[in-house]
């Protein structure tokens, strides 16, 4: 497995594989890898015959005050999980190289990017489109991997290759849990121990809600009226959001209908956290 740090490396590489037929898959990530990456970087190997990994932690879907200096990095770790897992190629791409002092060109979105995570990270989607169509442009995927728990940025990076007419399939993964039930996520690294014993109250909310909708609630404010005061039993929890939104616009809606998206995203201790369920 090769570790490049170039545009120009990551194009040679694919256009040989290209060239004798081979068919080509993507997972980009910001690093420090766990088990919800590894998902998807399985699924890529199945279903192709070569795989790309990047890892970048992309500084402009940070806003001000968030967690870019203190996100974890663990690099040696990263390439020798990702060369168990069989991928063919990590790129491992320096700030400047991607982003040229005088950079001055963004992928931006409407609609979609404006609610639930959106909201409160006005500045995040505009990062993540914008990268996601740089590495798009350079790697040249058939396939690339999302995982289903951050189900915004999957259903932006869908809109954005349909909108855009990129010639690739976008592949959903399912979320990748704790054995307690915590959403794995390169934050959970933030928790002390009583926040990551508090932190449980997302996966439980997650449960209670969608025993809700087995047990027939139909009306999407109460689902949500009562998700949200179960988030609040926990003292160390805070909402930044509960909602239910149409699972293909995002935009809120006061019926339980698939498809549909409930996600949360709720502060334990200083620590942001997100989770969420679809009714397809």
């Amino acid at each position: 497995m090769n570790i490049v740090s170039e545009p120009a490396q990551v194009r040679a590489a694919v256009r040989e594989w290209k060239a004798n037929g081979l068919r080509v898959g993507f997972v980009p990530t910001m690093g420090y890898l766990h088990e919800g990456h590894g998902s998807l970087i399985r699924a890529a190997c199945e279903q192709n015959d070569k795989v790309v990994v990047s890892i970048f932690v992309n500084p402009m879907q940070f806003g001000p005050g968030e967690d870019l200096e203190s996100y974890p990095r663990d690099m040696e770790r990263d390439s020798a999980y990702v060369e168990q897992l069989g991928a063919d190629l990590i790129f491992h791409p320096q700030p400047e190289t991607m982003y040229a002092e005088d950079f001055c060109t963004f992928v931006d979105m409407t609609g979609l990017t404006e609610g639930l995570c959106g909201k409160s990270r006005p500045v995040h989607f505009r990062g993540v489109c914008t990268i996601v169509t740089k590495l798009f442009h350079i790697v040249q995927p058939d396939r690339a991997y999302f995982g289903q728990k951050d189900a915004q940025q999957l259903a932006v990076i869908r809109r954005m290759v349909r909108d855009l007419d990129m010639d690739i399939e976008v592949v959903g993964c399912p979320i990748v849990r704790e054995p307690d039930g915590l959403a794995k996520s390169s934050r959970n690294t933030y928790l002390s121990g009583p926040e990551r014993q508090a932190a449980l109250i997302l996966s439980q909310t997650i449960r209670f809600g969608e025993q809700l909708v087995a047990d027939g609630e139909t009306d999407a404010r109460e689902l949500v009226r009562k998700m949200t005061e179960k988030i609040e039993t926990e003292p160390l929890a805070r909402v930044d959001y509960v909602e239910a939104v149409d699972g293909r616009m995002l935009q809120p809606t006061d019926r339980v209908k698939a498809p549909l998206l409930v996600a949360m995203a709720v502060y334990i201790g200083k620590t942001r956290l997100i989770d969420n369920f679809m009714i397809e």
